[in-house]
Parts: C-alpha cells; sequence; structure tokens
C-alpha cells in the first residue's frame, strides 16, 4: 500500500483518485470545493485542507488541475503550497495539461527540495479514467518512474516512457492538436456531405469502415451523428491545449493555428464547455 496524495479532484482527477483507493492503496485529496471530495470520502479517503498538508502524508503527490497557473498555485502557494510537504524520498507527478516551460521550471523547484517529479499526462477521457484504460504519457529519470509504474497502473494500460522531463507534456499537446484537428476537419467533412444530401449518419457508416477513419475519429463521428456532446473534453479546454501547443512550437505552425482559431470560435458561440464534438455545430445542427 502506497500513500498517495491527488491534488485536484474534477472530473479526471476524482477518477484517478477512486481507481487508486480500488487498488488499496491509501488516498489524501485535496480539492478547493470540498463538495467534489465527498464521494471519494465515503469510498475511504482522507481530506486535506491544503495542497501543503496533502503532501505531507504523503509518499507521491500526483496534481490534477486544469492549467498553468492552478499548477503554480496548488505547488508552489507561498504559504499552503504542496512544495511545502516535500522532501528527499517523495514523488512529484504533474498528470495536468500544461505547457513543456512550465513543466520544466515546476520541476527544477521541485528538485532543489530534494524530491523527484515526472511529467505524466494522459490520454483518454472520462470512459477511460472509469475503466482503467488511461494511457500515460511519462517524462523523467526512468529509474522514478519505474518507482511508481505500479500506482500509475491502478488508471492505465499503457505507461509510455518519452524522454526527460518536459516531454511527457510535449508530447500529450502533440497529441491533442492531432486529435483536435481530425475532429474539426471530421465536422468540416460532414457538414459538406450533409449539403449533399447525405445525413452524418449514412455518412458515418461509410466512412467508419474506410481506412482513413481512425478510431478515435470514427467514435467523435457517431456522437455527431446522433448529436451527444455531453462534455468528456470540453471545448474550452481544447482550445487551452492549442494555445500551449502553440506556445510550445518554434516554428510555423498554421494548420494548428486556423483550427485553434476555430475553437476559439465555437467558444464565442456558446458551446465552450460542450465536448469537443460540438465543433460540428459550427457546420451544421
Amino acid at each position: 500500500m502506497t500513500r498517495i496524495a491527488v491534488l485536484g479532484t474534477g472530473a479526471m482527477g476524482s477518477r484517478i483518485a477512486a481507481n487508486f483507493l480500488r487498488a488499496g492503496h491509501s488516498l489524501i485529496v485535496y480539492n478547493r470545493m470540498i463538495a467534489k471530495v465527498k464521494p471519494l470520502l465515503e469510498m475511504g479517503a482522507s481530506f486535506a485542507e491544503t495542497p501543503k498538508l496533502a503532501a505531507d502524508q504523503a509518499e507521491i503527490i500526483i496534481s490534477m488541475v486544469r492549467d498553468n497557473q492552478a499548477s503554480q498555485e496548488i505547488w508552489l502557494n507561498e504559504h499552503t503550497g504542496a512544495w511545502l510537504g516535500l522532501a528527499t524520498g517523495k514523488v512529484a507527478i504533474e498528470s495536468s495539461t500544461l505547457t513543456r516551460t512550465w513543466t520544466v521550471s515546476l520541476a527544477e523547484q521541485i528538485k532543489g527540495l530534494g524530491a523527484d517529479f515526472l511529467d505524466a499526462p494522459v490520454v483518454g477521457s472520462l470512459p477511460q479514467a472509469e475503466a482503467q484504460k488511461l494511457i500515460y504519457l511519462v517524462g523523467g529519470n526512468s529509474e522514478v518512474l519505474t518507482q511508481v509504474r505500479s500506482v500509475l497502473s491502478a488508471s492505465s494500460t499503457a505507461i509510455h516512457h518519452v524522454g526527460t522531463v518536459g516531454m511527457g507534456m510535449a508530447m500529450k499537446l502533440a497529441v491533442n492538436g492531432l486529435f483536435g484537428i481530425q475532429i474539426a476537419a471530421l465536422a468540416e467533412v460532414l457538414g459538406i456531405l450533409q449539403t449533399f444530401g447525405i445525413s452524418p449518419t449514412q455518412a458515418m457508416t461509410t466512412l467508419a469502415e474506410l481506412p482513413v477513419t481512425s478510431l478515435a475519429t470514427k467514435n467523435a463521428g457517431n456522437l455527431i451523428a446522433q448529436h451527444q456532446h455531453k462534455p468528456m473534453f470540453p471545448i474550452a479546454l481544447v482550445a487551452k491545449d492549442f494555445h500551449y501547443l502553440l506556445e510550445t512550437a518554434d516554428l510555423h505552425t498554421p494548420t494548428i493555428q486556423k483550427v485553434y482559431e476555430l475553437f476559439q470560435r465555437a467558444i464565442t458561440e456558446g458551446y465552450g464547455q460542450e465536448n469537443i464534438t460540438a465543433i460540428s455545430r459550427l457546420f451544421f445542427d
């Protein structure tokens, strides 16, 4: 049994935390909104009033928050940050989707305290988190990853070590960019086909059988055809990740830029809290 702290128990963090409890680990949770931790407390977790108090009690400290700003607050707040509870022998893991630059800076500050650090964002959304089928993309020391691999396995079917600190985050941003481009292109194509009298349902019946359609776009296309946009990967977060990807990139990225503008337009039109598939609303509804 490992003592684990999860900082941030939103849609993804709460599901990952629940998997740790099911795997028999001791769990401490922190979230700004106490209501979001109540189901975990009923499962046996304990609540810490600050990230610092959570880190005090844990061997492995995992953050799963919205963005760079939230990550900075939860780790490095002068009075309540988790950094105050870190020490030699502890492992800090950032599983949020953040910029590579911030991740590397955070790692340097945490390592200065004697603790180890991994960036370990996940590929997958709510269904994969619930089914323990996430995929981790890990940056950092391979020996540290070996220490925590069994813990991360509680929520995953695969763990890929992609390089040094920050590379896990870079890979995650690239994956989300590629996914977002595919879904935007699919939505546009389905809109074109509808103008020719081919419904999205009919179109997906054919596209799903063709090698040009990935499993991810097949699943998204079926949701589009059913007009099902319950948030699993909300457009607001898609746009955030595109912004971070553009910030990370050190070359001309015209495709990513144009698709980012498309998701920004969807936010402007009121679809920011709907699933990524709601990008189709820009082309048909």
